[in-house]
């Protein structure tokens, strides 16, 4: 990080000092190349393409600048790769290789637009509510490229909490500041009283976006007021639900949002120290939130006296072991502390007695990523966007049988039809969609007939599922529910820390129960088993795991039972995905004796020779499916 000469900052002016070294850095006089590298972009290949690029520019002595960014969420076209030229709209080319990145950087300074995915002319700041517009006259389009405000993936979303992710590079301290960073913790600092900040945020009506939803401004309240100290405030970013991975995004695509946020709240709670709970599968994540934290260090905003304000605060990565129970607050804090990570008998509450005994609060990665906005922007403006009951915006990873696997924010209220076939492009080879599981492995099985229904935690609530932290998992005809059911059992079986019997047995029973059914072994008695059983592990289980753990099943049971009872009186398999229950044959009429399917047979049970028709023998078949899915002559059939 470049001194300026103005550290630690001590006032606004300092502040603008610094961010004019940003607005350099985002916009430079020269043509500047951007690659995605957050870790969905790194796993497609985009550390090769940063090499090429570089070797390129390196090599042919180009005065470009090369930079690195976070995920901008269009995940399905990773790796990304961006051309900024001064004056012109900002291009997106996508699902970039090695070798197209030279192409692309060879043929500047004219983008190539029959490789292009998308144009950028401006993006506007949800912080400081500005529209930058990138270009020096009228915006002369690339011949049949879309801008971004006119694709079905962007031009629904409100970008609140995702505003820096794939627009800075996230190693910036001066970047981030350039967007308006910092001047809403110098606006609290130094323009209201600790009450004012918490009536504001508790104005704004935002619910922790963690899972739960309970509003933030009551939980800061009661920290404020409970007595004790020190009090502590933490980032619960322990992301385990399977296809998850809306925190990782920001904390690897916009740190400083998070640590902004959490001074912003212990100033008005009265906290002096922070800690960041993160899991040690997300390494990328660990590293830029200890590098930003650094960087504030260095420059002033965490430690003593932070704007001159008398205010100190500090910040401390912890890592966890992955455990999926020390997501649940409680539990959180007994692996800070470094006990076994087991969930807690509450009242009493973290807010009034959590780490060490002292007040803590404890929010995810999304809701204090939200705080600079609404302190800057105010808590009206927050609370006219969304639902009466649900304020503001929500994050979600869009993953599954859908043709735009993204990370996207929408506000409270857009309806699942709108997410799954706008925004995601609907289902892939114009397949069916059956149905849709919001909140993770606890969260439910919504079907398609019900995608009218609106994104918000009451209306997720009344149809059996949950907000959670926001995964959602779109699932095509092809998916059998009592399989799906059965898988996030098992997830949860294995995630259980066993403190509760009902939890720990309870989840056990439940997948055996499914499992049964779903080997063709069930009885309609298995069916009122499993609501009677769903509901007794929902009412005595201790924590949110246990408590939410049936909803994978009473969904299932209440939109999808006809499957259930297709597996129970005629052992048979729906959609054709429970083994037990179905039979792999091949065609006698579209085999050619290639023999493609023999050479993956792990269970050598397809006979013949070559260049004519070959048999399965079903009883040495695993039923893994490898011949249907090595046969190009679609021979081999499923029954």
């Amino acid at each position: 990080m470049p001194n300026h000469g103005a550290y630690p900052l001590r006032s606004l002016e300092d502040l603008q000092a610094v961010a004019e070294l940003g607005r350099q850095r985002i916009s430079p006089a020269q043509p500047k190349i951007m690659i995605g590298m957050a870790t969905c972009g790194q796993a497609a290949g985009a550390t090769e393409v940063l090499e090429a690029v570089r070797e390129v520019v390196a090599q042919d002595k180009l005065p470009y600048v090369v930079s690195e960014t976070g995920c901008i969420g269009w995940c399905s076209q990773e790796p990304l790769l961006d051309i900024c030229i001064p004056g012109r709209p900002r291009v997106t080319y996508g699902r970039v290789t090695p070798a197209r990145a030279r192409q692309i950087i060879r043929a500047l300074p004219e983008p190539k637009p029959q490789w292009a995915l998308a144009t950028m002319p401006g993006d506007e700041n949800t912080l400081t509510g500005y529209y930058t517009s990138y270009l020096a006259g009228e915006d002369t389009p690339l011949r049949g490229v879309k801008s971004y405000r006119d694709l079905p993936l962007f031009k629904r979303q409100l970008r609140i909490v995702m505003r820096n992710c794939g627009l800075i590079d996230p190693a910036s301290f001066e970047e981030y500041i350039a967007r308006g960073g910092y001047t809403a913790l110098w606006q609290a600092l130094r323009t209201q009283t600790p009450q004012q900040v918490v009536d504001g945020v508790t104005k704004s009506g935002i619910r922790g976006r963690g899972g739960a939803g309970f509003p933030t401004g009551r939980k800061w309240q009661t920290v404020r007021e409970a007595p004790g100290s020190p009090k502590y405030v933490i980032c619960n970013a322990d992301e385990g639900d399977p296809g998850a991975y809306m925190d990782r995004g920001v904390l690897e695509g916009d740190p400083h949002s998070v640590l902004e946020g959490m001074t912003i709240g212990a100033y008005a709670m009265g906290a002096s120290e922070g800690i960041i709970y993160v899991r040690e599968e997300y390494p990328l994540a660990v590293a830029r939130m200890k590098d930003a934290i650094r960087q504030s260090e260095v420059a002033g905003l965490l430690g003593a006296n932070i704007f001159g304000s008398g205010f100190g605060f500090t910040v401390r990565v912890v890592t966890g072991a992955g455990a999926f129970v020390c997501g649940e607050e409680t539990a959180l804090i007994r692996s800070i502390e470094g006990k076994v990570g087991e969930p807690q008998q509450r009242p009493p509450y973290p807010a009034v007695r959590g780490l060490n005994g002292k007040p803590t609060c404890i929010n995810n990665v999304e809701t204090w990523a939200n705080v600079p906005v609404i302190i800057a922007r105010g808590g009206e403006w927050f609370a006219s966007i969304g639902t009466p009951g649900s304020k503001g915006t929500k994050v979600f990873s869009l993953v599954g049988n859908i043709e735009n696997t993204a990370l996207i924010e929408v506000p409270m209220g857009t309806t699942l039809a709108e997410i799954v076939y706008e925004i995601g492009g609907g289902i892939p080879g114009n397949r069916e969609c059956k149905a849709i599981q919001t909140g993770g492995p606890s969260g439910g099985c919504i079907p398609a007939s019900k995608f009218n229904l609106p994104v918000d935690y009451d209306s997720l609530t009344a149809a059996g599922s949950i907000m959670g932290s926001g995964g959602m998992i779109v699932m095509d005809d092809h998916t059998c529910m009592v399989d799906i059911a059965k898988y996030f059992l098992g997830f949860l079986e294995d995630e259980s820390c066993g403190k509760c019997f009902s939890c720990r047995e309870g989840t056990q029973r439940l997948k055996e129960i499914v499992q049964r059914i779903s080997e063709g072994h069930g009885v309609d008695e298995d069916l009122v088993l499993l609501e009677e059983l769903s509901w007794m592990v929902r009412e005595v289980s201790l924590c949110g795991l246990g408590q939410t753990a049936a909803n994978p099943v009473l969904s299932t049971l209440r939109y999808f039972r006809e499957e259930y009872l297709e597996h129970i009186h005629h052992q048979r398999c729906p959609a054709k995905v429970c083994r037990q229950l179905i039979t792999f044959a091949i065609d006698p009429v579209t085999c050619n004796g290639c023999g493609a399917c023999v050479q993956v047979c792990s269970g050598k049970a397809i006979l013949g020779e070559k260049n004519k028709l070959h048999t399965i023998e079903q009883a040495h078949c695993t039923k893994c499916g490898a011949c249907m899915d090595i046969c190009k002559f679609d021979a081999v059939t499923v029954n």
